[in-house]
C-alpha cells in the first residue's frame, strides 16, 4: 500500500508542470481566438525551430551535470559560423552545412573549456554554467566588435559598422530556410518542413544509439554515482567533459537551425535566451535536472511554445492591453524554470525521507525464528 502511494506521489510530482501548462493553454486557446489550422502550423514551425536546441541538453543531464545553461557557448559558435558564411556569400543548405563545419571546432574548444570549469564546481554545475555563459558572451562580443573587420578581414562592407570594423547589430541571412525548403510539404494550409524534421530525427536516433555505446553507459554510470564510477575505473572527469563537448557542439548546430528558420541574426543578443527557453521547454515536458528523455524534449517544446503563442493574444482580448499578455508570457517562461527546480528539490527531499522510512521499517521488521 505504501509503495503504491509512493509511486502515485512520484508520478504526480513529475507531472505537475506539464499539467499546469496544459490547463493554462486550455484556458488561453479559446481566449486567443486562433483557428486550429493556424495553431497547428505555428506549433510545427516552432518544433522545427527549437527542438534541436532542446535535445542538445539531454547528454549532460544523463551525465549528472544538470541543465547545461552553458549551451549558449555553442549557440555563439553557431552564430559565428553563420556570420562567416554570410560574408563569404555562400547560401542555401550548403551554406548552412558549411556554417556547421565552421562552428564545430569552436564549439569543441569552448565545450572543453566549459567542461574543465564545471569539473571544478561539482554539485553547482547549473549556476556555474550560467555564469560561464555570461563570461563567454563578453569574449564573443569583443571578438565581433573589435577583431572582425580589424584583424579578421571581411569582404562584405554591408556586415561591418560604419567605423570600419565590428559586425553590425542585425544581419539578414541569405540562407534563410535553407533546410526548411529542402523538402517542404503543404497540407491543408499547414507547412511541414520534412527536411528539417529529418535532421531532428537524426539527432534523436543518435541520442538513442549513443546511450547504448560504452561512452554513453559511462555517462549514465557517472550520473548515478561518481564515486562508484571512479572505483569501477571510469574516468569521471573526462566523461563529464565529453558530455559538455557533445552538448556544446549540438547547441551550435541547433542555433544554426533556429536562425535559418528565423531568417535574421541578432548579432550580439541572439544567443542570450537560447539556454533559458530550451531549459524551460525541457522542464515543461516533465523532465527534471537528473532525468530527461526525447519525449520530454519534443512534448515540452510543443507545449511551452503553444503557451508562448496564445498567452499574449489571450491577455490582449481578456484585458484590452497587449502588454499585459506579453507580461504573462515572460512571467510564465521564467517562472516555469523556477517552479520545476523547486518541485525537483522538494521531490528529492521527499524521496530521501521515504528511503529513510523504508530503511527504518526494514530494520524494525521482526526476524523469522
Amino acid at each position: 500500500m505504501i509503495k503504491d502511494k509512493n509511486k502515485f506521489g512520484r508520478l504526480l510530482t513529475s507531472s505537475v508542470v506539464p499539467l499546469m501548462f496544459l490547463i493554462i493553454s486550455a484556458i488561453a486557446i479559446p481566449l486567443s481566438r486562433f483557428t486550429g489550422v493556424y495553431l497547428v502550423d505555428q506549433i510545427i514551425t516552432r518544433l522545427v525551430r527549437n527542438s534541436f536546441l532542446v535535445l542538445s541538453l539531454l547528454l549532460p543531464i544523463m551525465a549528472g551535470m544538470g541543465i547545461n545553461f552553458g549551451m549558449v557557448l555553442g549557440a555563439m559558435a553557431g552564430q559565428i559560423g553563420l556570420i562567416f558564411i554570410t560574408d563569404w556569400g555562400v547560401s542555401g543548405w550548403f551554406g548552412l552545412v558549411l556554417a556547421a563545419l565552421v562552428s564545430t571546432p569552436i564549439s569543441i574548444g569552448l565545450g572543453y573549456f566549459g567542461g574543465r570549469v564545471l569539473n571544478k564546481a561539482k554539485g553547482r554545475e547549473m549556476i556555474t554554467s550560467m555564469m560561464l555563459g555570461l563570461f563567454t558572451s563578453g569574449v564573443y562580443q569583443f571578438f565581433l566588435l573589435y577583431l572582425c573587420g580589424n584583424l579578421i578581414p571581411f569582404k562584405s562592407a554591408n556586415l561591418i559598422l560604419s567605423r570600419g570594423y565590428g559586425v553590425r547589430n542585425a544581419i539578414d541571412l541569405p540562407n534563410a530556410r535553407g533546410f526548411d525548403n529542402l523538402f517542404l510539404l503543404k497540407i491543408g494550409g499547414v507547412s511541414i518542413p520534412v527536411g528539417t524534421f529529418a535532421i531532428i530525427g537524426l539527432i534523436c536516433l543518435f541520442t538513442v544509439w549513443f546511450r547504448k555505446t560504452k561512452l554513453g553507459q559511462d555517462m549514465r554510470a557517472v550520473g548515478q554515482d561518481m564515486h562508484v564510477s571512479n572505483s569501477a575505473g571510469i574516468a569521471v572527469e573526462k566523461t563529464r567533459i565529453k558530455s559538455i563537448i557533445f552538448s556544446t557542439v549540438l547547441a551550435g548546430y541547433g542555433q544554426i537551425i533556429y536562425l535559418q528558420n528565423i531568417g535574421t541574426l541578432n548579432t550580439y543578443n541572439g544567443a542570450d535566451q537560447a539556454a533559458l527557453f530550451a531549459a524551460a521547454s525541457l522542464l515543461v515536458g516533465g523532465a527534471s535536472v537528473v532525468k530527461a528523455s526525447i519525449p520530454n524534449a519534443i512534448f515540452g517544446t510543443a507545449l511551452f511554445h503553444l503557451m508562448f503563442l496564445v498567452m499574449p493574444v489571450a491577455g490582449k482580448y481578456l484585458t484590452g492591453q497587449a502588454m499585459i499578455g506579453e507580461y504573462f508570457r515572460m512571467f510564465f517562461s521564467y517562472g516555469v524554470v523556477t517552479t520545476a527546480l523547486i518541485i525537483h528539490s522538494w521531490k528529492r527531499q521527499k524521496d530521501k525521507e521515504m528511503e529513510r522510512m523504508n530503511t527504518r521499517l526494514a530494520n524494525n521488521k521482526p526476524k523469522p525464528k
